[in-house]
């Protein structure tokens, strides 16, 4: 095996352990409820702690891998998200300890993707990234998946501390995995120097031209990040409201309350588990046939029957699968090659800090989106559960709409390398 394929495979198991943490909250709250007794708008502000750690720290933790290597700060970012995660675990008696605990855990994971992904785009070249860097995100979509699965049983098992516990000690084991696995590549990949002068990358059309110059590249990586940020308007909050949704729908079916929380929430772990396949495959297809064309496929085929899925409420559980299988499949398919976008336009020395940029503003996108979708069910039902709502069309409407903001950019930006003569 060549050694780029044995870093990309400990990249992706440390990525997949380091990233287990992220949703185990999630995968506890029912359990740590009865014990702490949070309110609603308690774990609503748990979970947004999250993920403001993450927006706050990806921008510092972006330019820092391009100052001091990508390995130090990933390795330094997974040893702190085990820490606190565990700490979590033990510690965490109060929405006090647990808040603190919970936004450590954010602001270090923040730390770990996108120089995760400036390290791969030193060892692969620009025509390999698909496959590379859709790999790569494909395992932190199986963390993600990973964490309801494994916490939850352990927790109905043998409590809710036990749940947590269990997957935050793997981030330690990733942090040694890219510890004494991974080492820094000290040189650009033997082409990229040719292909920094030629200025060809991709296949075909959907190729981009390279940019040597800062100020040149700030225009295409604005447009691609402004794709990127209506990717992300669509993808977690489809990912963080689908359970409940789905719970929702079989209790309308109607089916017995405690067996619907069941079923939904072993399906909403499916959905965003089809995601792995989906990033892999749309990776390797945007190798051969342009990144470009790939989001503009995946977005759309994503975003349409998002924006319909929310008629389904209450239909057959085999149709709601069915329709929610494949946005999970292409919702997220297209995810890491906004990122293979942005390496192929922003030179090596930049790269990390880019790859930060971009990730900052898709993830501010997942703090707003499921509030107005939240926002948007409230107002269509009134002052009911989510149990309880039947009105769902509007919320995933606003989703879907949204996301068309990625196709859209994404457009203006092969019109602006065609017409910037950068398209090859």
């Amino acid at each position: 095996m060549a050694q780029k394929n044995r870093i990309l495979w400990y990249m992706n198991l440390s990525v997949f352990l380091g990233y287990l943490p992220w949703y185990n909250f999630s995968a506890v709250v029912d359990y740590l409820v009865e014990s702490i007794h949070l309110t609603a708008s308690d774990i609503g502000l748990i979970i947004s702690s999250f993920q403001i750690g993450y927006v706050a720290v990806v921008l510092a933790t972006g330019r820092l891998a391009d100052l001091i290597g990508p390995k130090k700060v990933i390795a330094g970012a997974m040893l702190c998200s085990g820490v606190f995660s565990t700490l979590f675990a033990l510690f965490g008696n109060s929405l006090t300890t647990i808040l603190i605990f919970r936004l450590l855990s954010g602001l270090a994971s923040g730390a770990v993707y996108a120089p995760g992904l400036a390290l791969l785009s030193q060892w692969f070249e620009p025509h390999e990234r698909g496959r590379a860097l859709g790999a790569y995100t494909a395992a932190t979509v199986a963390a993600y998946s990973g964490g309801y699965f494994v916490a939850g049983p352990v927790a109905a098992a043998f409590g809710w501390r036990m749940g947590v516990l269990v997957t935050s000690l793997p981030a330690l084991i990733g942090f040694w995995i890219v510890f004494s696995r991974i080492p820094e590549f000290p040189e650009r990949p033997s082409s990229e120097a040719q292909f920094a002068s030629s200025g060809v990358s991709g296949a075909g059309s959907a190729g981009v031209r390279f940019f040597s110059d800062a100020r040149a590249f700030l225009a295409p990586m604005v447009l691609i990040t402004l794709a990127y940020m209506g990717h992300m308007w669509e993808l977690f909050a489809f990912w963080g409201w689908i359970g409940p949704f789905l719970v929702s729908s079989l209790a309308a079916v109607p089916m017995e309350i405690p067996a619907a929380v069941a079923l939904g929430g072993t399906l909403a772990a499916f959905i965003v588990l089809v995601g792995v396949p989906g990033s892999v495959l749309i990776g390797i297809a945007a190798d051969k046939f342009g990144p470009l064309r790939m989001i503009l496929l995946a977005s759309l085929l994503s975003a349409v029957p998002n924006a319909l899925f929310g008629w389904l409420h209450g239909r057959g559980t085999g149709v709601v699968l069915l329709a929610g299988l494949w946005i999970g499949f292409w919702i997220v398919a297209d995810s890491a090659l906004f990122k293979v976008v942005l390496t192929q336009v922003v030179p090596v020395q930049w790269r990390a800090t880019a790859l930060g940029i971009q990730s900052a503003g898709g993830f501010g996108m997942t703090v707003f989106a499921p509030v107005v979708f939240g926002h948007l069910l409230a107002a269509y039902n009134g002052p009911v559960s989510t149990l309880q709502a039947a009105v769902w069309w509007p919320s995933f409407l606003s989703l879907g709409a949204g996301s068309l903001i990625a196709p859209l950019f994404t457009l203006v930006f092969l019109l602006w390398m065609r017409a910037a003569g950068k398209t090859s």
